[in-house]
């Protein structure tokens, strides 16, 4: 189990800059075997978060455990390497050799744990049987797509036979299928195997296979629950109206409460949100917009809640973005 308590973490000044509050008395819970997506504006604590658990950088305040069931508690900041003995991390930035096969990148990661003779290659094996690398151990990295790539490196973190996994936006780069791929192999992981894991993403479709969601923003968690229960928040359905090109949006949506003052619109980017319609109201409503509104109205349409719309609807902000490329400063890396 991963229990992070009343965190807090502030990054100091440059050249007399005031610092800057990066995490900011944050808890929660990833209970043992749970898979947890954390996601968040960029900005919004994920990356700092993230080097926390992982013992590279100590809290300004409060406590980071890993509960393991055969042993007391570890605390992360006070004692990192005991921490890290039960840790499997991978990192956004690849942490494979390209010009190495994948063998040998195997070989390498063995090496540096130790393992040797049988159980090295026990090992070797258990790691790769969820994979599509049995017939590509002695290629190069560098030839492999994307996807296979990945799965060298989460099968090299495998070989310690980890309690838990850390994961900083496995999947950016990715096409749609080998995501789906990769986030389907984790949670096998999680299941066969008891797995922890707590995954950095942005792309919100992969967080409906989670078993909770905790959404970041500002340093604080708004949100942290299961999908069903956050897109509940937002209610059955939704009406979404995309204003004309020219019409004034806060007016419109001035308009629009005036249609229905017992549903407040919501703006949020360039679009106005009518949320947690009772069952049954949205015809209506469509029909009493349009013959209101029709000439400042683009499009109108009726939507389910997604894990998207969740996002927007508790931190009042536009979907992240994808990552163009792994962080590489210190600024950077504090977002």
């Amino acid at each position: 189990m991963i229990r992070i308590e009343d965190i807090s973490h502030r990054y100091t000044g440059r050249r007399g800059q005031p610092g800057r509050l990066a995490l900011d008395a944050l808890s929660m819970e990833v209970p043992a075997g749970a898979f947890c997506v954390l996601s968040g504006p960029n900005g919004s604590g994920k990356s700092t978060l993230f080097r926390l658990l992982c013992g590279l950088a100590r809290p300004s305040a409060g406590k980071l455990w890993l509960t393991l069931p055969e042993g007391q508690p570890i605390d992360i900041a006070a004692d990192p390497a005991a921490a890290r003995a039960h840790l499997g991390v991978v990192f956004q930035s690849p942490a494979v050799d390209r010009q190495l096969s994948v063998a040998e990148n195997l070989a390498i990661h063995a090496d540096l744990y130790g393992l040797k003779g049988a159980e090295r290659q026990a090992r070797r094996d258990e790691a790769l049987a969820w994979t599509d690398l049995a017939n590509r151990l002695n290629e190069r990295v560098e030839t492999l797509s994307g996807g296979l790539m990945r799965q060298v490196e989460l099968a090299k973190v495998l070989m310690t036979r980890p309690s838990v996994l850390l994961l900083d936006e496995p999947t950016s780069g990715l096409d749609p299928a080998s995501r789906r791929a990769f986030i389907k192999a984790l949670t096998t992981l999680k299941e066969e195997r008891g797995l922890t894991v707590l995954m950095t993403s942005h792309v919100f479709s992969e967080a409906g296979e989670a078993d909770s969601v905790a959404i970041l923003c500002d340093g604080r968690l708004l949100a942290h629950d299961t999908p069903r229960n956050l897109k509940s928040r937002v209610g059955r359905e939704m009406v979404v109206v995309e204003p004309a090109e020219g019409c004034d949006l806060q007016a419109l949506a001035g308009d629009l409460a005036a249609s229905a003052p017992d549903i407040p619109p919501r703006v949020y980017g360039e679009e106005i949100r009518l949320e947690d319609l009772p069952p049954g109201r949205s015809v209506a409503l469509i029909k009493t917009i349009l013959e209101n509104h029709r000439h400042c109205i683009a499009g109108v349409a009726v939507r389910e809640p997604s894990l998207e719309d969740v996002f927007v609807h508790v931190t009042g902000k536009g979907l992240p973005d994808a990552p163009d490329s792994p962080p590489t400063s210190q600024d950077e890396r504090a977002a």
